[in-house]
């Protein structure tokens, strides 16, 4: 297939030790497979000291000529060239995962405070954060309301990091702000100050987000699979992620909770192509109406290495 897109890829090593690298980001030709490091977590030329340096960097978001990509506790924001230009921070920012540009508005998940703020990106300010107050006990079901904050001058609403649903992703639709997470009941709907269910998806999933009309596509990590379904959960198509013999992978010998082949990150699509990347550092891509696999790009074997953030490129 003809014309298939460039996309950048941040990546997270898994199971690292003291000195090894904890990530990176690249950009990945997917028509001709050729790739490129262009971001080191390690690099000499940035200091990541005081920067959640042991979490490697996670979700991207474009905003004019410029590159969003989100840390631990820090959005950075750099140039084509991929120089640091500023970064953000705020003291209710933690573990961020994945992040959306709409508009002028930057969503960003706060994964330690079950949380999700929203920045203006023009003044570079923390606008507004919705808490989601969470409570999950042992053989309870899960209680929570969702709760306004303000980021930059809390009131009487003050989150407490506890980090009990474990959200990773953050999307736009119509209006409302989607969010998934690890211990969500599914993909959620903040709408006029309000939560709501606005998709059932598998436990454990990333990267949900709707999709058409009526549907929703996700990772469903734990199932090593891309999901395409309906609101209600019923599948409409199941993509696997590929897989390569055991004999050809590095670091295969780790226990599966730290580094395993198929864990699904990361999630894009445009034109009738979806683009999902899974361990070892793998992009793939598929046709949306027949679920057709058009390209695979392995950048290692190391099973250590995950994608996380994945966006197509657009300069």
């Amino acid at each position: 297939m003809d014309g298939l897109p460039t996309v950048l890829m941040t990546d997270v090593v898994r199971s690292t030790h003291q000195g090894d690298s904890h990530g990176g980001a690249y950009l990945v030709d997917l028509e001709t497979g050729e790739h490129e490091r262009v971001l080191d977590w390690n690099t000499v030329e940035i200091s990541w000291e005081g920067r959640g340096a042991d979490r490697g960097l996670r979700g991207i978001a474009f905003h004019g000529d410029e590159i969003f990509i989100a840390a631990a506790d820090e959005v950075f924001v750099f140039d084509r060239g991929f120089n640091i230009v500023r970064s953000h921070k705020n003291p209710y920012l933690s573990h961020c995962h994945e992040i959306w540009l709409d508009g002028g508005t930057l969503y960003l998940t706060s994964t330690g405070y079950d949380a999700v703020l929203e920045m203006d990106v023009a003044t570079g300010r923390f606008v507004a954060g919705w808490w989601l107050d969470a409570d999950l006990r042992p053989g309870e079901s899960l209680s929570m309301s969702l709760r306004r904050f303000d980021p930059e001058n809390p009131g009487e609403v003050v989150p407490e990091r506890r980090d009990v649903l474990h959200i990773n992703s953050v999307s736009r639709h119509r209006g409302m702000t989607l969010l998934s997470g690890v211990r969500l009941p599914g993909l959620m709907a903040i709408r006029d100050g309000r939560l709501g269910r606005f998709a059932s998806i598998r436990p454990g999933s990333h990267n949900a987000q709707a999709f058409g009309d009526d549907g929703v596509i996700y990772n469903a990590t734990g199932h090593e699979a891309l999901v395409i379904a309906d609101a209600k959960g019923f599948d409409r198509r199941n993509l696997r992620y590929p897989r390569y013999p055991e004999g050809e992978l590095l670091n295969a010998d780790l226990p599966e909770d730290h580094a395993r082949q198929g864990f699904g990150r990361g999630l894009c699509f445009r034109d009738g192509l979806i683009i999902v990347g899974s361990s070892p550092a793998t992009v793939s891509v598929f046709e949306a109406e027949t679920g057709r696999m058009v390209r695979s790009v392995n950048i290692t074997m190391d099973v250590r290495h995950c994608p996380h953030g994945l966006e197509i490129w657009p300069f």
